[in-house]
């Protein structure tokens, strides 16, 4: 869609690309990084500037409280961390847990290492936890649980309420929870993001992975993070050494300069403003007819296009770039089962003038 979407001119609200802008001193600190010469391989778990500076974020905006030494792991973007603790801690064969609509990399890292991924739906509309659907799908070859709060592509956020349910039956069948956090600051609407590893008894057997890549706008830097339980973050930082070296030294130092720098004002106002994005995007799409589901985090947006032809998603994306303008992705890559063929997903993690344009497109007062 990307490549489509170039060729004809459009707006791609397909790619999850935050291409906003970086904050001036994460900008700043990877540059004199690079000056002063931190451009060698790191300690496999980071520099201790960035892990320091993790520990520090955890226990303010998490409640969560680590050991930066022996508990934090700086990794290879988000997805090399899941990577990484899926390679340490789970076997060929095994089955784990993902809630649907699910992150396509969730789902092809689990497959790529011969593990069985089983699709749990979540109630369609406001996309809420069915814990019954939920023990129904453990077997005894289950072990673990992937949670992606707030979520690509629903943008929904785990309630605490949820999170204990997930948690007992975690507890219950001896389960790993592998968590997704990369959007935890685009909330939306007074809601709060709950870390699942702050429950009772689960900080032992969680795996908390998040990153910068979001939040700082950096997306093709690499930076993202995990922490878990020091029995479990040895074989994980083996594994990670083992595929990724290290994270890119220079831009380690630059992030650890925005966690550190930035005040907590930078945080609650970049959820007002994509909260502002997020209504200006819904808005566009209903007066398009494609009914929003409107999400309640992340930067993302499914909506229903049964109005659009086509016999599948696919092509409904296809006719909405061809017509519109607009570049979204087909919703069956979020579903399992022939599910998703009515929503596509867009992306509005953009600058105003092009997240404008993008809604000027699909109202049909712009042309390409």
């Amino acid at each position: 869609m990307t490549v489509e979407c170039d060729r004809v001119g459009g707006v791609n609200l397909a790619q999850g690309v935050c291409d906003t802008e970086v904050p001036p001193p994460v900008v700043q600190r990877a540059i004199e990084a690079i000056h002063e010469g931190y451009n060698i391989y790191t300690r496999l778990d980071g520099v201790a500037p960035l892990r320091d500076a993790i520990a520090r974020k955890l226990e303010r905006d998490n409640h969560l409280t680590v050991d930066p030494n022996s508990e934090v792991l700086v990794t290879s973007g988000a997805t090399g961390g899941f990577y990484a603790a899926a390679l340490a801690l789970l076997d060929p064969g095994d089955e784990v847990i993902l809630f649907e609509p699910f992150y396509g990399y969730h789902l092809n890292t689990l497959l790529a290492l011969r593990i069985k991924p089983v699709a749990v739906p979540l109630l369609e509309g406001h996309w809420a936890l069915d814990v019954e659907r939920l023990k129904a799908a453990i077997t005894p070859k289950t072990r673990a649980l992937v949670i992606n709060t707030p979520s690509n592509p629903a943008g929904k956020i785990f309630s605490r309420a949820e999170l204990e349910l997930v948690a007992a039956v975690a507890e219950e069948n001896d389960l790993f929870i592998f968590t997704d956090e990369i959007y935890e600051y685009f909330v939306f609407d007074g809601k709060g993001h709950v870390s699942p590893a702050t429950l009772p008894g689960m900080a032992e057997r969680t795996i908390s992975i998040s990153g910068l890549s979001k939040t700082f706008s950096i997306t093709g830097w690499r930076i993202g993070y995990l922490t878990a339980d020091k029995r479990w973050l040895g074989p994980i930082g083996y594994f990670h050494d083992l595929t990724y070296v290290c994270a890119p030294s220079p831009f380690q130092y630059g992030a650890a300069a925005g966690l550190m720098e930035l005040p907590v004002e930078f945080y609650t106002d970049m959820a007002v403003e994509y909260q502002a994005k997020r209504d200006m995007m819904c808005s566009a799409l209903a007066d398009a007819g494609l009914t929003p589901s409107v999400p309640s985090g992340a930067y993302y947006v499914l909506a229903d296009t049964s109005s659009l032809p086509g016999e599948t998603a696919k092509e409904k994306a296809r006719t909405l770039l061809r017509e519109r303008g607009v570049a979204a992705v087909a919703g069956t890559a979020f579903f399992t089962g022939g599910r998703g063929e009515n929503l596509l997903r867009f992306c509005f993690a953009k600058r105003d003038e092009d997240l404008q344009r993008a809604c000027d497109l699909l109202r049909g007062t712009a042309r390409i």
